[in-house]
């Protein structure tokens, strides 16, 4: 259960509640109204707060942490996750891409591949794309029928819901940047030799779709927003922005989930190392 805070988050999209991403802003000050020199002093203070508090939930091995990430094409998950997450212990932190199915995975359906990568008793679990993929995807690009893809819904709540009720905590952050702040970002992949490697002609096809992928995400953040998984619309157009408020989300989570460290069955006095 989120922290009382959290429930009431501007960015916390409540339950059942429509979503119309074009009336919400991409780029905002108004959880952090500090400038960028500020923002990243504060967020020094927030990695070493996310360092310890996932020491500790390694140590307590009773949680399991479920972090999922969505984007268009250029919205800064891998950012997000490299400046955000740096300084967890990588014994217990594994990031999950999911791109396009193998002929394997296939061959099963289409939760397979990702309840195999679900996080264990104290391990974090990055979702770098998701699940949501076979809503927003096969919808967008008319791979599978309305009757299909529109079940899948319903399938994705209750397949977090029996995660959450088996211990694990569910964070779902929608990065949410402006066709504006897209094109600036894919031009520079184009004008720096060291990113062009990044640059995929195809997601120009993508680009050329934005409205009806605003309307996918617009029903997936309403319909599949949960207390039990909640999504969270970040204004992700300024990263150093985008990055404190993920952040803050991730330690207000972390501190509300009252962990310990484990007790020891020895005394320590008693101990003496040659």
């Amino acid at each position: 259960m989120a922290t009382p805070a959290l429930l009431t988050h501007p960015c916390r999209v409540r339950p059942g509640s429509p979503v119309d991403l074009t009336r919400i802003p991409s780029r905002d000050e108004s959880l952090f109204p500090i400038d960028k020199d500020e923002g990243e002093d504060r967020m020094k203070d927030f990695a070493k707060e996310i360092d310890e508090l996932q020491e500790l939930f390694y140590a307590e091995g009773k949680h399991r942490l479920l972090v999922v990430f969505q984007a268009m094409d250029t919205g800064g998950k891998d950012g997000t996750i490299r400046n955000v997450f740096d300084k967890m212990d990588p014994q217990g932190i594994r990031v999950a891409a999911f791109k396009r199915p193998s002929s394997l995975e296939l061959a099963h359906d289409y939760l397979w591949r990702v309840h195999a990568q679900v996080p264990r008793d104290g391990e974090v679990v990055i979702f770098n794309r998701s699940h949501y993929e076979d809503i927003l995807a096969v919808r967008v690009r008319e791979i599978f029928p309305e009757s299909r893809w529109s079940k899948r819904y319903q399938h994705i709540v209750n397949f977090e819901q029996m995660l959450a009720d088996e211990g694990c905590t569910i964070l779902k952050f929608f990065l949410h940047i402006s066709p504006d702040e897209q094109k600036e970002r894919l031009q520079d992949r184009l004008d720096e030799s060291d990113k062009l490697w990044k640059f995929n002609p195809g997601d120009l096809d993508d680009r050329a779709l934005w409205p009806k992928f605003m309307e996918a995400y617009n029903d997936v953040l309403s319909r599949t927003s949960t207390d039990a998984a909640p999504w969270y619309i970040i204004p992700a157009d300024r990263k150093w922005y985008r990055d404190l408020v993920v952040a803050d989300i991730l330690v207000r989570t972390l501190k509300g989930l009252d962990m310990h460290y484990p007790e020891i069955d020895f005394d320590p006095r008693e101990i003496t190392i040659e």
